[in-house]
């Protein structure tokens, strides 16, 4: 099992970071960056996020999660949607100390995106029960009543049939595959004592609390 990450794709989250912003639909948009965790970074069933040693400063990014549901490899966009059925809403949480000395290095980012608990991840929910658009779901990310992220699918540069397509032409993609894709502006740390509360379409799917 794969969890991928796509990096970049909101315009404003780009922006915060420092980073190009591309317009929707460009050929920087149509080739989405992606990078890896692997399935020890999974945190499921509302488990705590136990604050790690090794960062003076974790930050939340929230996502909506695709899980791929058949074997599939050079996926034509057409058909990319027989590929999945269910989403979930996921916190990529990012050791961001580590990440700016990796840039500053010219290094990969493995260390501060791939430790264990970094890929929280709620139940899936059926998409036909989201109201069947995978591409207008709005999604949000709270702590003690205070909305942190607030995003709507519509808003990414690169949409979901595009980037299984395009990631497809490189590796195969498997029966449980884990697409994270994307977080909008409004990225922050997390102290130990924190709740996150995350909602997808209105609906309370996650809870993470910080130890």
């Amino acid at each position: 099992m794969k969890i991928i990450c796509i990096a970049r794709n909101y315009s404003q989250h780009a922006a915060e970071m420092g980073a190009p912003q591309y317009e929707r639909g460009s050929q920087q948009a149509l080739s989405p960056s992606f990078f890896l965790k692997p399935d020890s970074a999974l945190l499921l069933k509302n488990q705590p996020f136990f604050y790690p040693e090794f960062s003076q400063r974790i930050e939340y990014e929230t996502e909506v999660v695709v899980r791929i549901d058949r074997v599939g490899k050079s996926i034509d966009e057409r058909f990319a949607h027989k590929y999945y059925s269910s989403v979930a809403l996921g916190i990529d949480f990012t050791a961001r100390d580590l990440q700016a000395e990796a840039k500053a290095k010219g290094l990969p980012w493995t260390l501060s995106k791939g430790f264990d608990g970094s890929a929280v991840l709620s139940d899936f929910v059926p998409l036909a029960e989201l109201g069947g658009d995978i591409q207008n779901l709005s999604f949000s990310l709270s702590r003690a009543g205070e909305t942190l992220q607030s995003g709507n699918t519509r808003d990414m540069l690169c949409s979901v049939d595009r980037m299984i397509s395009y990631i497809s032409d490189f590796m195969l993609l498997r029966t449980g595959d884990l697409i994270y894709t994307g977080t909008p502006a409004g990225v922050g740390p997390v102290a130990v004592g924190d709740t996150l509360e995350g909602t997808l379409q209105g609906r309370p799917l996650l809870t993470c609390r910080i130890k």
